[in-house]
C-alpha cells in the first residue's frame, strides 16, 4: 500500500511540473519526456496549474550549501541542504544542478554529480537521472544530499530546486531557492601545467623578497604551539624554466623533504648549486623565532637576488615549525613581463602546503612517514577534523604569511618599450660618479669627507662611502640632494682583470639586532658562487658580524631575566634532533611594553646514526560496526605487533578510528498532556463529554506516528421527559431548590449545635495557572465556640475547585 501511494504522490507532482491536466500513469516513460521537452528541461519550463499555480519570492524555503561558499574546488564534494523555516513544510521537491547560460535541454547541461545520503528521504529521479527527488511523499522541514563540483573549466553553476506543499510550486531562478557558485582562481602556483613562456626581456633586474610571517595565536589559536613555533631558515633561488624547486602536484625531492621535516636548508642548497647555469641567485634568510613577533620589535627578514632573461623564476620554501612536512613558499614565480620588462611588485599572502612526506594531521604529530610518498599539494579546511585549520564549513584557511617580491634596481640597457613610470627611470639609471655638481645654488654643504675604507678586503666588488653635512636650506621649496655617495670598490691589490675566480655572491641583508634594547651584535651571510680552478679552497669570509644598538636609552622599558637553564634532551634518540633551553622574565618593562629579551632558544643536536629497526605488524582488522545505530559515529580497526621484543620498541600506529554515518534517528511524535474533560454536551438524556492534545513534534525519520489527538466518552445527567411535568414532578423541584437554598444555613445551625458560630465562605483566590488547569481555594473559619462545643467540633473549613481548565 506504501508504493502505491508513493507513485499516486509522484504522479501528482508530475503533473504539477508538466503542466499535464490528463489523466496519466504514475510516472511518464523517460523517452516520452525527451521526445516532448528535452533532456530534462521540463523541470525548468514546468508552468504549474492548481489553486496556488507559481509562487515567486516565497522565502519560507531556502537551498544552502555548508559554509555559504561563493566559489567551489573543482571535484570537491560539498553538503547541499534544502529546508523549510517553521512552520513551513513541504511534501515534494526537486534538486538540480545547472551550468550557467544553460536551459537544461542537453546532458551535458547539468554540472558535477549528487550522492544519496538518506535513501529513505532522497531518491535519484526515474526520468531525469541528474535530478534528486523525494523517495516518499510526507511532511518535511529539510533534506540533505552532497554534490561534487565538476572538473576544472566548467565555469559557474546554478544549484536550483523546486518544492512542492499542497498544490502550490515554488520553483525560483533567483532567490532563496537558487544558490550561484562560481569556479575558484587557481592557488598561487597551483596550475604548474601552465607553460612557462621565454623571456624577452633585456639587461638584469635586482629584487628585494621580504618575508612577513603573520603565524601567531591570534589568526590561529586552533592548538597553537604556544612553546618552539618558529619559521625555518629560508631557502630559494632564481632559477631557468628547466629547474623546478618544487611544485604543486610534483614530488619533494631530497632537499625538499629535508627543509619540509626538519627545516634544515643545507641539501636543498645543494641539489641547487648542483643545477649550475639554471641557476642565478641563491636565496637565503635566517630562522625566526619565535614566529611571530611585532615589526618594531623585529624587522621582517629580507634578501636580494638578480635574475636575467633566461634564468627570471623565482622560487623559495621555509618550513612551519613544528609540523608534520608543512611549508610555505612561491613555485616559478616569473618576473619577466609580456612587454619585455620586469615586473615592478609581486605580493602574494600564502597558505602552507603539505610535501607528502609524512602523514601528520597536527602541528606535533609524531614522526609518520608517507608510504608511499604522496604529491605536494596545499592543505585545506576540511583536511581532516584534528587539523588544526579545520572548518567544518570548508571555509578559507587564513594565510599564514605574505611575501613582497620589489624590482630595486635593473642593469644593462633594457629593451621593454614602454617605461613603468617616470620615478622607475630615475631610479633604475646605474649610479654612475657625477662629474658636475649639480647642487641647488639655495642648498649650502661642508666639503665632502674622504672616502672610507672599502666594504671588501678581498679582491671580491665592495662599496666605499663619503659624506657631507647639510649646513643650510635658503629656500624649503626646493629639496636639497642627499648627503651620503657611495661607489663600487675592490680590496687593496686587486683590478677587475685580476679578480680571484673564486666568485662570491654578494651579502645577504644584515640580520635583526640581537637585542630589542641596548647594545647587541648583528650578522650577514654570503656564499662561494664559484670554486677557483685550480681546485684550491675560498678563504673569503661567508659571514661577518658587527655591533648594533636599538634604543640606547632603554631603562623605562627595561627588563630583568633569569640565567639560561639547562640544555633539555635531544628530541631524536638517533639522528637529527632539536634541543631546547628556557629563562624566565624576573620583572618585565615598567612601561608596559613587551620584555625584548628572548626566553627560548633552540639548536640542533646530533645523536647516533639510526638504524633501521623492521616493525612485523599483522594486516589491518575489518572495520569495527558504527557505535551507534543511527546518525553520526566512530568505528575502529586495529593491527597486532608481530616483532619480537628484542628487536626493540615499534612506534607504527596499532589502531585507527574514523567517523562513520548512518541513516538519522527516527524521531516520534510528541504530544502535549490531555486537557480537561469538556462540560456534557447535553443538559437531559444522553450527551458526550471531549478532550484534547496538540502535536508538539511531528515525526520524523521513521519515527512512530502520531496517536489520536481528540477523545471522547458518553455522559447521562438525568433522563429527559417527552411530556409536559406533572404536579409531583413540579412539587419536587421546588422542594430540591428549597433544600439548596436551605443547606448552607442548615450546616451553620449544625455547627451551632455543636457549639460553634461559622464566618461566611470567604471569596475564591486567583486560579493557579491561566491554561491548562488550576486550583482555587475558599475558607470558612469559626467566629464564636460555645462553651458546651466539643474539642474537635470547632475547625476550620477549606474548599478546592478546578479552574482555567482549557488547553494552553
Amino acid at each position: 500500500m506504501k508504493v502505491k501511494r508513493s507513485e499516486m504522490w509522484r504522479a501528482v507532482v508530475l503533473l504539477l511540473l508538466t503542466g499535464c491536466v490528463c489523466a496519466s500513469v504514475p510516472e511518464e516513460p523517460a523517452d516520452r519526456a525527451a521526445s516532448s521537452d528535452g533532456y530534462c528541461s521540463w523541470i525548468t519550463r514546468a508552468q504549474p496549474h492548481g489553486a496556488g499555480g507559481r509562487r515567486e519570492g516565497f522565502t519560507e524555503f531556502r537551498l544552502r550549501v555548508e559554509g555559504d561558499p561563493e566559489h567551489y574546488q573543482p571535484g570537491s564534494t560539498y553538503r547541499v541542504s534544502l529546508y523549510a523555516t517553521n512552520p513551513a513544510y513541504f511534501r515534494g521537491f526537486t534538486l538540480i544542478a545547472l551550468k550557467e547560460g544553460y536551459n537544461g535541454d542537453q546532458e551535458d547541461d547539468y554540472a558535477g554529480n549528487f550522492q544519496i545520503i538518506d535513501e529513505e528521504d532522497t531518491q535519484f529521479m526515474t526520468n531525469c537521472p541528474p535530478a534528486v527527488t523525494e523517495s516518499t511523499p510526507r511532511r518535511r522541514t529539510r533534506i540533505q544530499v552532497f554534490w561534487t563540483a565538476p572538473p576544472s573549466g566548467s565555469g559557474c553553476v546554478l544549484l536550483k530546486a523546486s518544492i512542492v506543499q499542497r498544490k502550490i510550486i515554488s520553483f525560483q531562478d533567483e532567490g532563496s531557492l537558487t544558490k550561484r557558485m562560481c569556479e575558484r582562481e587557481p592557488l598561487y602556483g597551483e596550475a604548474t601545467d601552465k607553460p612557462l613562456l621565454d623571456c624577452c626581456a633585456c639587461g638584469t633586474a635586482k629584487y628585494r623578497v621580504t618575508f612577513y610571517g603573520n603565524w601567531s595565536e591570534k589568526f590561529h589559536p586552533k592548538d597553537y604551539p604556544r612553546r618552539a613555533n618558529h619559521w625555518s631558515a629560508l631557502i630559494g633561488a632564481s632559477h631557468s624554466k628547466n629547474y623546478i624547486l618544487w611544485e604543486y602536484g610534483g614530488y619533494a625531492s631530497d632537499g625538499v623533504k629535508q627543509v619540509a621535516e626538519l627545516g634544515s636548508p643545507v641539501k636543498m642548497e645543494e641539489e641547487i648549486r648542483q643545477r649550475g647555469d639554471e641557476v642565478l641567485t641563491v636565496i637565503k634568510m635566517k630562522a625566526q623565532w619565535p614566529a611571530w613577533q611585532p615589526l618594531n620589535v623585529r624587522a621582517a627578514p629580507s634578501a636580494e637576488f638578480s635574475v636575467d632573461r633566461t634564468r627570471h623564476l623565482m622560487s623559495f620554501l621555509t618550513m612551519l615549525g613544528p609540523s608534520p612536512d608543512w611549508n610555505v613558499g612561491l613555485s616559478s614565480e616569473d618576473l619577466c613581463t609580456r612587454e619585455c620588462g620586469w615586473a615592478q611588485k609581486v605580493v602574494q599572502d600564502l597558505i602552507p602546503w603539505d610535501a607528502g612526506t609524512d602523514s601528520g594531521v597536527t602541528y606535533e604529530s609524531p614522526n609518520k612517514p608517507s608510504t608511499p610518498q604522496e604529491k605536494i599539494r596545499p592543505l585545506t579546511s576540511l583536511d581532516n577534523p584534528q587539523s588544526p585549520f579545520y572548518d567544518p564549513e570548508g571555509g578559507a584557511i587564513t594565510p599564514v604569511a605574505r611575501v613582497v617580491v620589489e624590482r630595486i634596481a635593473r642593469k644593462g640597457e633594457q629593451c621593454n618599450i614602454v617605461p613603468d613610470n617616470v620615478d622607475d627611470i630615475v631610479a633604475d639609471i646605474a649610479q654612475e660618479e657625477k662629474e658636475e655638481d649639480d647642487t641647488p645654488e639655495t642648498c649650502i654643504y661642508s666639503n665632502w669627507s674622504q672616502w672610507s675604507a672599502c666594504s671588501s678586503s678581498t679582491c671580491e666588488k665592495g662599496k666605499r662611502m663619503r659624506q657631507r653635512m647639510l649646513k643650510a636650506q635658503l629656500d624649503l621649496s626646493v629639496p636639497c640632494p642627499h648627503t651620503q655617495d657611495f661607489e663600487p670598490c675592490m680590496g687593496p691589490g686587486c683590478s677587475d682583470e685580476d679578480a680571484s675566480t673564486c666568485t662570491m655572491s654578494e651579502w645577504i641583508t644584515w640580520s635583526p639586532c640581537s637585542m630589542s634594547c641596548g647594545a647587541g651584535v648583528r650578522s650577514r651571510e654570503r656564499y662561494v658562487k664559484q670554486f677557483p680552478e685550480d681546485g684550491f679552497a675560498c678563504t673569503h669570509p661567508t659571514e661577518e658580524t658587527e655591533p648594533c644598538t636599538v634604543n640606547e636609552d632603554c631603562s623605562p622599558s627595561s627588563c630583568l631575566v633569569t640565567e639560561w637553564g639547562e640544555w633539555d634532551a635531544c628530541s631524536a634518540t638517533c639522528g637529527l634532533g632539536m634541543k631546547r633551553r628556557e629563562r624566565m622574565v624576573k620583572m618585565p618593562p615598567s612601561d608596559g611594553s613587551i620584555c625584548g629579551a628572548e626566553v627560548v632558544e633552540v639548536e640542533k643536536c646530533m645523536m647516533p646514526e639510526c638504524h633501521t629497526i623492521p616493525c612485523l605488524l599483522s594486516p589491518w582488522s575489518d572495520w569495527s560496526d558504527c557505535s551507534v545505530t543511527c546518525g553520526k559515529g566512530t568505528r575502529m580497526r586495529q593491527r597486532m605487533l608481530k616483532s619480537p621484543a628484542e628487536l626493540g620498541e615499534c612506534y607504527e600506529e596499532l589502531e585507527q578510528m574514523e567517523k562513520c554515518m548512518l541513516p538519522e534517528c527516527p524521531m516520534d511524535c510528541v504530544m502535549s498532556e490531555w486537557s480537561e474533560w469538556s462540560e456534557c454536551s447535553k443538559s437531559c438524556g444522553k450527551g458526550h463529554l471531549i478532550r484534547k492534545r496538540m502535536i508538539t513534534l511531528e515525526p520524523q525519520f521513521g519515527g512512530d506516528p502520531c496517536p489520536e489527538t481528540t477523545q471522547r466518552k458518553t455522559c447521562k445527567i438525568k433522563k429527559c421527559n417527552q411530556g409536559g411535568i406533572n404536579s409531583d414532578e413540579r412539587k419536587r423541584r421546588k422542594e430540591d431548590r428549597k433544600k439548596r437554598r436551605n443547606k448552607h444555613g442548615r450546616e451553620e445551625s449544625a455547627d451551632e449545635l455543636a457549639g460553634c458560630k461559622m464566618k461566611s465562605w470567604s471569596a475564591w483566590t486567583d486560579c493557579t495557572k491561566l491554561c491548562g488547569g488550576g486550583i482555587q481555594e475558599r475558607l470558612m473559619t469559626a467566629k464564636k465556640r460555645y462553651k458546651n462545643a466539643q474539642l474537635n467540633s470547632c475547625k476550620d473549613r477549606k474548599e478546592i475547585r478546578a479552574c482555567n481548565v482549557h488547553p494552553c
